[in-house]
Formats: structure tokens, C-alpha cells, sequence
């Protein structure tokens, strides 16, 4: 995702008349990016017509944008599609306990707890694209009526996950 935000941006930042070059140059489909520019152009339209107040994460307006609140933005949208690292190795989908590998064209070179995910792309193996990191803590947080651990499935997950409640039980406790 936030490879894709950057791509976006430094597109956006290219002469129009460039636009056509720069995507051949860099191995990117430039009637995507159109794409995404029209819809951002739709998006903002919207939010102007609503009045509602036009934020961004690039507080300094030089793409160097705020990634911890990108990638808690996409958490919150996107606590269903995650996957959990494993004492194997191997990554399991929350929920409906599915092994699954990232991708290997991801650009994602670590191999983090958590992640989320766009894509599940079934081949040879189950993979998962267009994936980004996020932390046991911002799923509970952000989503704790779909991580009921009465009905949730038992798995390494679920132990994680009762003690990122219990993390966040204390932090709110000692708030008081």
C-alpha cells in the first residue's frame, strides 16, 4: 500500500507532459495511475461538495508522509484481511485459519507478526499481495467486535491477541 502511495505521488509530482515517459521508464502502467488520479480528483470533488476538511499525512507537502497513521487508517478498513506470522514461520489468516505466503514480488523484505492484506491470489500456493505491517495493538483497538475471542477460532493468533488485550486493559486502567 504504501509503495503504491509513493509511486502515486511521485507521478503526480512529474510534468504532464512526462507523465507517459516516466511510467515506461519505471515499469508502471500509466493508465492506472490516470485511474487513481481520477478518482482522487472524484474524491476530493466529494469532500469539498460535503465540506468536509481536506487532510493529509504529508504534513510538509515533500512526500514525506506520516506511515504509522497510512498504516492505521488501513487497519481500521481493513481488520478482516489479516494474516499472523506463526511460530513456523508460516502465515495464518485470521479467522478462517488459512496458510498463506506473502507474495513473492511484495516489497516487503522482513517477515513481520502481523500484516494485512488486498489481494489473496491462489496459484501453486495461497498468496497474499499488496500487503502491509500492522500491530496486534491497532487490531484490538480499532476492531474489537470482530477479534471476540469467545468465537474466535483456536490458533497462535488468539494467544497474541489476549494479550494485546490485556496490554490494552492495563494502559486504560492506569489512564484513570
Amino acid at each position: 500500500h504504501l509503495t503504491l502511495l509513493n509511486a502515486f505521488a511521485a507521478y503526480a509530482a512529474i510534468p504532464y507532459q512526462d507523465r507517459k515517459k516516466w511510467c515506461w521508464d519505471n515499469f508502471i502502467n500509466e493508465r492506472s495511475m490516470q485511474s487513481a488520479e481520477n478518482v482522487r480528483k472524484q474524491l476530493l470533488g466529494i469532500m469539498k461538495k460535503l465540506d468536509l476538511p481536506l487532510v493529509t499525512s504529508d504534513h510538509k507537502g515533500d512526500g514525506s508522509y506520516a506511515y504509522t497513521d497510512i498504516r492505521k487508517a488501513l487497519t481500521a478498513g481493513m481488520f478482516m484481511q489479516v494474516a499472523y506470522k506463526q511460530r513456523s514461520g508460516d502465515y495464518l489468516t485470521v479467522k478462517d485459519n488459512q496458510v498463506v505466503y506473502i507474495h513473492p514480488g511484495s516489497v516487503i523484505d522482513s517477515r513481520p507478526e502481523w500484516v494485512l492484506f488486498e489481494e489473496f491470489a491462489l496459484t501453486t500456493k495461497n498468496y497474499i499481495r499488496t500487503v502491509t505491517v500492522t500491530r496486534v495493538e491497532w487490531l484490538v483497538e480499532m476492531a474489537p467486535h470482530y477479534f471476540d475471542l469467545e468465537n474466535f477460532p483456536e490458533c497462535e493468533a488468539k494467544a497474541e491477541l489476549e494479550q494485546a488485550y490485556a496490554r490494552l486493559a492495563h494502559s486504560r486502567s492506569s489512564r484513570k
